[in-house]
């Protein structure tokens, strides 16, 4: 089994900053995509950036230039640092990987972590 563990948020104030991460553990032999995605209440879950194990990455429009997206495979482990915070970014957000969990496990499967609250607020 595999688990993705968020850390990293919280309240903070317009404007500020703030560094989540998300970490896999368990059994791996690989972390393929993996992906933070975000839910403010009433709204629908969007994707807010991913990134490939090889480093290409995808940030939603909304946040370029403000969120980077990041990771260190030796640690199996995916950042996102999130710059010049709104009010608007104030969401759950969560963490998706694909992992493999042996070479055999061609097409790997998707794990979710249980999410870490965001609060952009005065």
């Amino acid at each position: 089994q595999v688990q993705l563990v968020e850390s990293g948020g919280g309240l903070v104030q317009p404007g500020g900053s703030l560094r989540l991460s998300c970490a896999a553990s368990g059994n791996i032999f690989r972390v393929n995509d993996m992906l933070w995605y975000r839910q403010a209440p009433g709204l629908q879950r969007e994707l807010v950036a991913s990134i490939t194990n090889s480093g290409s990455s995808y940030v939603l429009a909304s946040v370029k230039g403000r969120f980077t997206i990041s990771r260190d495979n030796t640690k199996n482990t995916m950042y996102l640092q999130m710059n010049s915070l709104k009010p608007e970014d104030t969401a759950v957000y969560h963490c998706n990987a694909n992992v493999q969990e042996t070479y055999m496990d061609f097409y790997g499967k998707d794990y979710w972590g249980k999410g870490t609250q965001i609060t952009v607020s005065p």
